[in-house]
């Protein structure tokens, strides 16, 4: 009985919902505003030349003849609500709202959202739901599952401006991403301190600012192209003003002279704990500096006292080289701990300080990253992945689910974002 008249009260709703939207298409569309006004038309005739069948059916009974007039005015109406209601109904909503419940994508009365409008917009589409008494973040987190269900990838995801509804832009399945782009200088952001990650599937640049999101881990298979990545938004920092610091084990034998000229290099453990015991003592030196001129943060100090105090990149291109404690004697082992420990310190303090990490991995562990470090590596990304590396990554396995095998340059980020990386060449670091 309970779900009767639940299923009932959302009758009434989607009725109200699709009635709005109607007059709403009606207001923003000349078709269907023409539709509806040969119909009124069409309704008007009838209404002016009613008088001789209603007498012919009324008998000449004047009470008669005025409940058959009543009766043709209630019809009338009737059917003007269903034009209105069905001018209100985007194609294919059924069929997307049956899809939603396969998906499993429903409220807690087992309900879908109501597809109320799609309006094509400058890039792909823009499909608005009820919000269906479910969470924002739920719809964010379950783009997937929308997305099979509107045949299309959902690409934003936010609140109409009266927040009574959900707008979601989408494009087409077929609307790839280029295989290559190249990076070119008019993408560097003028903004302090935004990197730019890639082109995403409206055609734009995918950003990411280090004074909101300020440490990063990037993941993906041999041949994904993280390494790549990784180097562009290294590339971006150091042409930006930035002092990078690159730990790499293998010797640095990856990196062109250039890389070795721009940026300081660290190649055994005990250099980079020496490397990151002087970052740990820059951060406590701003955090006096700062203190003493009342300031919160990087850019505010140097707002507030026309220095251009840098922005240091901590950067590892493969972080299981530096973590894995396999096979260390004691000695190694502490060295180890002390590492993890500025490493720690610089993930939970660093933003504010303009000091931050960018780590990169390819191996499928869990257990790689110690937890006080991970959590505070907001921004995750990754290329072509297994789903156990996907999962360790972005907490999903987006990435094995939605990268092609054979993609070279192609990531998810934990915020649900697809975009393609640059390739460039080494040699812009010396311009």
């Amino acid at each position: 009985m309970e779900d009767k008249k639940l299923a009932e009260a959302r009758q009434r709703e989607e009725r109200n919902q699709r009635l709005a939207a109607g007059l709403r298409e009606i207001t923003y569309h000349p078709v269907k505003a023409l539709i509806l006004f040969l119909y009124m038309l069409t309704l008007i005739w009838a209404w002016m030349n009613k008088g001789k069948v209603l007498t012919l059916l009324s008998g000449g009974y004047p009470l008669l003849y005025h409940g058959l007039s009543l009766a043709l005015l209630l019809v009338a109406l009737l059917f003007l609500a269903g034009i209105i209601i069905t001018l209100g109904t985007p194609r294919r909503a059924a069929k997307i709202q049956a899809a939603l419940v396969e998906a499993g994508f429903v409220n807690s009365s087992r309900l879908p959202p109501l597809l109320i409008s799609v309006h094509k917009a400058e890039k792909g589409y823009i499909y608005e739901f009820d919000l269906n008494n479910i969470p924002l973040s739920r719809w964010e987190r379950d783009k997937e599952k929308i997305g099979a269900a509107l045949r299309c990838q959902v690409v934003n995801v936010k609140l109409s401006p009266d927040g009574r509804r959900v707008l979601l832009q989408a494009v087409p399945l077929r609307s790839a991403l280029p295989e290559k782009i190249y990076w070119k200088d008019e993408y560097l952001s003028p903004e302090d301190f935004t990197l730019v990650l890639g082109m995403n599937l409206l055609g734009e640049l995918e950003t990411v600012d280090l004074a909101t999101t300020p440490h990063m881990l990037i993941g993906g298979g041999t041949g994904s192209g993280k390494s790549i990545l990784a180097n562009s938004l290294l590339m971006q920092g150091v042409k930006k003003g930035a002092t990078a610091i690159l730990a790499d084990f293998k010797g640095g034998v990856d990196f062109a002279p250039v890389w070795h000229k721009r940026c300081r290099m660290v190649f055994d453990p005990q250099s980079l704990l020496v490397a990151l015991e002087e970052l740990t003592a820059e951060l406590e030196h701003r955090r006096e500096l700062f203190v003493a001129a009342g300031t919160p943060n990087l850019t505010e100090y140097n707002k507030a006292t026309g220095e251009n105090l840098p922005r240091y990149i901590f950067a590892c291109d493969e972080v299981a080289e530096i973590l894995d404690t396999t096979g260390l004697d004691k000695a190694e082992k502490e060295i180890y701990s002390q590492i993890v420990r500025h490493l720690s310190l610089i993930a939970r303090q660093g933003r504010a300080f303009g000091i931050h990490l960018m780590l990169s991995t390819q191996r499928p562990s869990a257990d790689l990253i110690p937890g006080q470090i991970r959590t505070n590596l907001t921004l995750r990304i990754c290329g072509r992945a297994d789903d156990i590396l996907s999962r360790i990554i972005l907490d999903s396995p987006t990435a094995a689910e939605q990268i092609p095998l054979d993609a070279k340059g192609r990531f998810v980020t934990n915020m649900g974002q697809t975009f393609q990386g640059f390739l460039f060449d080494d040699s812009i670091l010396n311009e």
